[in-house]
């Protein structure tokens, strides 16, 4: 049982960890010239020149922002969520 409960936790936290590297949420305002988007949380990220943009990136789609493990203020990857 303590085993059972031991390797519970560990998935949590582990779970709990992965949730913590992406961003999810509706655009607000999208700035190209500067690649930052801000959702209508009011959180900002700014998009790396190596970070491909989607098509289709404007005011009221749903996007999924994947970031850093290690750096959680760097944008790795941006996709646009269905619905």
């Amino acid at each position: 049982m303590r085993k059972l409960i031991i390797s519970l936790g560990t998935l949590a936290l582990l779970t709990g960890a992965s949730f913590a590297a992406t961003a999810e949420g509706t655009v607000r305002e999208y700035i190209p010239e500067t690649k930052v988007v801000t959702l209508e949380d009011g959180k900002s990220y700014t998009i790396p020149q190596d970070v491909a943009v989607p098509a289709g990136l404007a005011p009221g789609v749903k996007v999924s922002i994947n970031l850093d493990d290690d750096d959680i203020t760097k944008v790795t990857s941006v996709t646009l969520s269905p619905g």
